[in-house]
């Protein structure tokens, strides 16, 4: 059966509780024919999730069981309340470091604590989110633009990277920052564990050899059920290279994370950085795949369905969770048809936390650093970067530097310079926006950008300008500027100045009193401000604001072609009156 009961159930407008339980109206309109395909790909989730969470918990500096608590808790409640019906929500590779960044300097060494504070920090990214679900403000994720979404992920790549060679290795280094940990290093390449290496190149050649030749085939499921096959055969634990060991048995009760209250500043700093990060990735991971089946992604709803994966997370020993665009792919590939894949994947983990928490006590670690490893290289994006370079350098060395800041100063500190470079970005667009003197080509209708057209004809006596950006604070003093420029450099000096307002989306009180004054200096010197095409709100705000008192009524036109005839017509009209006299 085709997937349409779906597609007509998400466009059609659904009760009260189920718009916001949207697991309620997959489940009545649950077809039971995808079953099999749902439980076949929640198999093959699960065999990717087990790894993964314990591999990401450890990069986020917690205990590997952590990490299957996260899974099971994040699914079942995205699965309720998450719109998607692909996407799977999890421990992630790019919240990772974060989380360690803000959670292990406060832990000091006390994992117990650790645990704590990283749950309080999937309460306070859970609120967040939902608050913001809420408020309809699914926005928040344009807040990183793509340079500086590129640039951050590759500078957590590297990070990453660098990192995990170690564990690659065998050993561990004590080292704090990019160079330093790199430096560690290379000093103690001499510790290197034959074993511990050729087990976790191995899992490395596997992964990468199925990406390129067999790209359907789970890797990673292989490179874990090779691995452990190796290390219990050859008894790799005796040789030195460590294991997972047996698991925890059972599940947490359901706790609330006590941490101290001196903590909640610096938790609800990084809260920020990481809600960021994940409302992004989810967002546009969630229109990707919407995408390609006609749907469309509820921005909000999304908020708040990543808000209650990480407020269940919360409360099961869990931490921050995002969404995985390669096990939403893997899901995708082996035929997932709705939530229950989520559901039903997360109840396997359960089923192994509580009657085979051995399973993969052979696991070698190294294992589990070879996956970082792989997650990390999907987040560096080298054909972006390559694309940025050849067709913008500006936003390539946003992206660069974006990279560096994450890299040598730090992951948080990383988000922090990401944010500000967006909102650069914004202010400097908006500050010295394109702009152009405008001329009529012969071959082309219309009237256009001179350095575009440059054998344009200009009419004389009158200059036609462009300004592409609202008129506010910002740029006021800039576009009085060029409008004189433009003025002294016109040849004959123009009797009207005409703005092609089309593009000026707002005025601010600023930007009014600035053109009240401009107005006033070329009425001064014989001159008339005159405006076409300005968007009727944008009129109505000059009118509140009083420039009808100023600038006259009578210079507003709806197109340039009216306010062109209009100007003959005056021209005409003067030249005619001074032959009479």
């Amino acid at each position: 059966m085709s997937e349409a009961p779906i597609q007509a159930t998400r466009l059609s407008h659904p009760g009260r509780v189920e718009k916001w339980v949207p697991g309620l109206r997959a489940l009545r309109h649950y077809d039971r024919a995808w079953l099999p395909r749902d439980v076949m790909a929640a198999v093959v989730l699960c065999a990717l999730l087990i790894p993964q969470g314990m591999a990401y918990a450890e990069l986020a500096g917690l205990p590997a069981i952590t990490g299957l608590y996260t899974t099971v808790m994040c699914l079942v409640a995205y699965a309720v309340f998450g719109p998607s019906p692909y996407l799977v929500l999890g421990p992630d590779s790019s919240l990772g470091p974060m989380i360690a960044a803000v959670v292990l300097p406060m832990a000091a060494g006390n994992p117990e604590y650790a645990v704590a504070l990283a749950g309080m920090l999937a309460i306070i990214v859970g609120l967040i989110c939902v608050g913001a679900g809420i408020g309809k403000l699914g926005f928040v994720s344009d807040l990183l633009s793509k340079p500086v979404r590129v640039g951050y992920m590759a500078g957590l790549a590297i990070t990453i990277f660098v990192g995990q060679l170690p564990k690659l290795l065998g050993y561990s280094v004590d080292a704090d920052g990019l160079i330093a940990e790199a430096g560690a290093f290379v000093r103690n390449l001499g510790e290197t564990n034959v074993y511990a290496l050729s087990v976790g190149a191995l899992a490395l050649i596997i992964v990468f050899g199925l990406r390129k030749w067999a790209p359907r085939v789970p890797g990673i499921l292989v490179a874990v059920v090779v691995t452990i096959a190796i290390s219990t055969i050859f008894d790799l634990a005796a040789k030195g290279v460590d294991t997972i060991g047996v698991l925890p048995q059972g599940f947490p009760m359901p706790s609330f994370p006590a941490v101290r209250t001196s903590d909640l500043p610096l938790l609800l700093v990084g809260a920020l950085g990481i809600t960021l990060v994940a409302i992004g990735d989810t967002i546009s991971v969630s229109s990707g795949f919407a995408a390609r089946r006609g749907l469309e992604v509820d921005s909000n709803q999304e908020l708040f369905g990543i808000g209650a994966a990480n407020l269940a997370s919360a409360f099961f020993r869990g931490f921050p969770v995002s969404t995985s665009s390669s096990r939403t792919a893997v899901a995708d590939q082996v035929g997932a048809k709705s939530q229950l894949t989520g559901v039903l994947a997360a109840a396997l983990v359960l089923v192994m936390l509580l009657f085979a928490p051995g399973l993969v006590r052979n696991l070698p670690m190294p294992v589990l650093a070879a996956v970082i490893i792989v997650a990390a290289s999907g987040l560096l994006d080298v054909p972006e970067l390559r694309w940025l370079w050849e067709v913008h350098k500006g936003e390539f060395a946003v992206a660069a530097v974006c990279l560096l800041g994450v890299a040598l100063v730090g992951v948080l500190e990383g988000i922090v310079i990401a944010v500000g470079l967006s909102i650069i970005q914004i202010f400097v667009r908006t500050w010295r926006p394109h702009s152009a003197v405008l001329g009529k080509p012969e071959a082309v209708s219309g009237y256009h950008d001179l350095k575009r057209y440059p054998e344009a004809t200009l009419i004389p006596g009158l200059l036609m300008i462009r300004w592409d950006a609202p008129l506010v604070f910002a740029n006021a003093s800039l576009f009085r500027n060029f409008v004189r420029d433009m003025v002294q450099e016109a040849e004959p000096p123009p009797v009207w100045v005409m703005v092609a307002a089309e593009p000026i989306t707002d005025v601010d009180t600023t930007a009014a009193e600035v053109l009240v004054e401009l107005d006033e200096e070329l009425n001064a010197a014989g001159r008339h401000l005159i405006f076409a095409e300005l968007k009727d709100p944008v009129r109505d705000k000059i009118k509140r604001y009083g420039l009808h008192d100023t600038i006259d009524r009578c210079h507003f036109y709806h197109t340039i072609e009216q306010a062109v005839e209009e100007f003959y017509k005056e021209v005409q009209f003067g030249n005619a009156s001074e032959k009479g006299a």
